[in-house]
């Protein structure tokens, strides 16, 4: 698995990690990398993906044998699909079709047991979408300050309010759902997490436009009297910020190793302009200064990838769980994003004016910086974190 250098410690793959990888990379390259100018500029892409990716395992990962899920997955699978993905070099894509993999955590550890039998095959096969609302108009990085409301009545809650920026928004069939169940508590109490069927009565749902991620579905959505069972209560009713909080140190690791897949798709695009490009009688390669600028990238990607698979190796061990790893997942992410943002920023400079056009790799990534230094919580979010799990 060398990339000019840039390999994979080979202590942390098993040969399962291995064919994993490959049969991620083989799917990648049939079924999305030449489609994503195309699924770009129309803003979606097929449904139809969603089961392709579910054949080849990567709805599954981490979740039971029985649902259909590969169990044994560790962090290694959710590191190797994410670079595997991201060498299509479209974040839209990548991001709408495994959103699920935050949008479904919720529903298989907290659902009681005949919702998620019921819920996981369906997800895990992808003939269901999943989505994560969580954020809303009045303020995305303040989870405690949420406002939409879910008052019981009888064996229903009844829903109200609205959510922003949701991945999926459009085409989801199941919402996990940040509401406030007690008006009364302050902050992160009263906080409780359903699982909605987006498909309900009362549910509006209006595209948005955005920056980069084009062929993404995001959605801003609007509850009115939506009801949602009792039975479909995600964990113990006001205890639903514990919900979210499980969810977020997989869900950044990812996040963190995306972003490390496109600095490097964005590296290897360069390199490659950089060795066929002749400028002044030679290759800009053979230019210190380009040169110079494409180690910096390399420099850069090595670290984020040692500290991504030291990551991913403390993940794996129940002792090594706790305040230090969460700080460390934190630090992958800002780390990892900032490598991404280098990097973009590097391999449109190296491509010059073709790096400015639509239908260059560099030139998407670049558009699709900002979300991943904001998603998932933002990098000052990041660091308030970070100092609080080292005591300070």
């Amino acid at each position: 698995n060398s990339m000019d250098g840039l390999s994979l410690n080979p202590i942390y793959y098993t040969s399962e990690h291995r064919a994993f990888a490959d049969s991620v990379k083989r799917f990648v390259e049939k079924e999305i990398s030449p489609y994503v100018n195309e699924w770009d500029e129309a803003g979606s892409f097929p449904i139809a993906l969603y089961q392709q990716a579910a054949n080849v395992g990567l709805m599954g990962l981490g979740y039971d044998a029985e649902h259909g899920g590969i169990p044994d997955a560790d962090a290694f699978y959710v590191m190797l699909a994410a670079i595997e993905m991201a060498k299509a070099g479209s974040g839209g894509v990548h991001i709408s079709l495994m959103i699920h993999s935050i949008g479904t955590p919720p529903i298989y550890h907290f659902a009681r047991p005949e919702i998620r039998n019921d819920v996981m095959p369906q997800i895990i096969a992808g003939e269901k979408i999943s989505a994560l609302a969580i954020t809303e108009p009045s303020g995305g990085s303040d989870v405690a300050a949420i406002k939409t409301k879910a008052v019981r009545e009888g064996d229903h809650y009844i829903l109200n309010g609205e959510k922003t920026f949701i991945t999926s928004g459009m085409r989801a069939d199941y919402y996990t759902v940040a509401v406030k169940t007690d008006p009364n508590a302050q902050g992160a109490k009263g906080i409780s997490m359903l699982l909605v069927d987006a498909h309900s009565k009362g549910i509006t749902k209006s595209p948005l436009k955005k920056m980069g991620w084009w062929a993404s579905d995001t959605a801003h959505l609007h509850f009115d009297n939506v009801q949602v069972p009792v039975s479909h209560l995600l964990g113990e009713e006001n205890a639903g910020f514990k919900v979210i909080m499980n969810n977020f140190n997989m869900e950044r690791f990812w996040l963190a190793a995306m972003a490390y897949g496109y600095a490097l798709v964005c590296y290897e695009e360069a390199l490659d302009w950089a060795k066929q490009r002749q400028t002044f009688g030679k290759r800009l390669v053979d230019h210190q200064v380009v040169r110079h600028k494409l180690v910096d990238m390399a420099t850069q990607l090595t670290t984020t990838r040692a500290l991504l698979e030291d990551t991913a190796y403390r993940m794996g061990q129940k002792q090594l769980q706790g305040a230090d790893l969460i700080a460390q997942i934190s630090m992958s992410k800002n780390v990892a994003t900032r490598t991404m943002q280098f990097c973009a920023d590097a391999a449109v400079q190296t491509l010059g004016g073709m790096g400015f056009m639509r239908g260059t790799k560099s030139e998407r990534i670049y558009r699709e910086v900002k979300v991943n230094m904001i998603g998932g919580g933002a990098e000052e979010i990041m660091k308030d974190l970070i100092s609080k799990q080292l005591g300070y």
